[in-house]
């Protein structure tokens, strides 16, 4: 049944395999928010996220046991444990964000995650950030008002945790980029998940109950989605580079969309549309230029 997809995947060149992998990890990451919203519904957020992170140590640890013991060695362990910190703050206030607000919302605030690692990146690395950049921060920054309008009310507890929660996941970028220097990806994936167990179970123990048989069925969902979503993107982006997938992201968007509407009844407003958009197209465009930055930095001569 599947031997003839399969068959021809493996035919394609490595842009179009990556083109397939990116689209494949943005379904199943779609599909991760339902399942987060639906746990949430029966269990505490907190015991979704303690639960998201002990299935999937339950589905990772053995397909990557195979691989050597030397593969899960940490040659800096401080920045393991800093990663995981930043990591659960950020869990905590994007899985949250997902349950207070509309899921195409969450997902378009999302977006301004490479605009916080532009700017951590200067202050962190010192990189210089010159005008277009700037202009494109400040183009993305008019596209989070849009979305947030904060003349025309205050801003829900939701809508500020979506953006705690992509201010930690662009510090969490930042610290991956640092590790692959030195770790490789299997001690990357499998330590975050297994540091994040102890440190999500101990809020989850304050707010404890069992979960029923369905909501078990929508925190596998959540796990499963959630590791195989992360195993096609790590896949897509061995093969191509980031600037050439990036646009494709922004599809996740219209996706989440017309999940939500189906599941939940939700039908985004029309500014969350506009405010992502242009949000997603500064981001694309600071991609690019910091790649196209690299290249010249690696080639002087281009």
């Amino acid at each position: 049944m599947f031997s003839q997809p399969l068959l021809y995947l493996r035919t394609l060149p490595s842009q179009n395999k990556a083109i397939v992998f990116i689209l494949l990890s943005i379904f199943f990451f779609s599909f991760m928010g339902i399942f987060i919203r639906k746990s949430s519904e029966d269990i505490h957020i907190f015991e979704v996220i303690f639960f998201r992170n002990l299935l999937a140590c339950l589905i990772i640890i053995p397909l990557m046991y195979n691989s050597g013991l030397a593969s899960f060695k940490m040659h800096r362990p401080r920045l393991f444990v800093w990663r995981a910190v930043f990591v659960s703050l950020g869990m905590f206030a994007g899985f949250s964000a997902l349950t207070l607000i509309p899921l195409a919302q969450a997902t378009a605030i999302s977006f301004t995650a490479p605009i916080f690692v532009t700017i951590l990146a200067s202050f962190i690395f010192g990189e210089v950030l010159k005008f277009r950049r700037i202009t494109a921060i400040l183009i993305g920054f008019i596209g989070m008002l849009i979305i947030v309008q904060p003349g025309t009310g205050d801003i829900s507890v939701g809508v500020f945790l979506a953006f705690i929660g992509a201010f930690f996941h662009s510090i969490n970028l930042l610290i991956v980029k640092k590790l692959t220097t030195h770790e490789t990806a299997n001690a990357i994936i499998v330590w975050m998940v297994i540091m994040l167990v102890p440190i999500s179970f101990v809020p989850a123990i304050f707010v404890w109950e069992w979960p029923s048989a369905l909501t078990w069925f929508y925190l596998w969902g959540l796990a499963i989605c959630g590791t195989v979503g992360h195993s096609f993107f790590t896949r897509a982006y061995s093969l191509a580079e980031i600037t050439s997938l990036q646009p494709f992201q922004f599809i996740k968007l219209p996706m989440i969309a017309f999940l939500a509407w189906i599941i939940f009844s939700e039908l985004p407003e029309y500014w969350t549309w506009i405010g992502g958009v242009i949000i997603f197209s500064s981001t694309v465009y600071i991609t690019r230029r910091e790649a196209k930055m690299n290249k010249s930095i690696i080639n002087p001569s281009n």
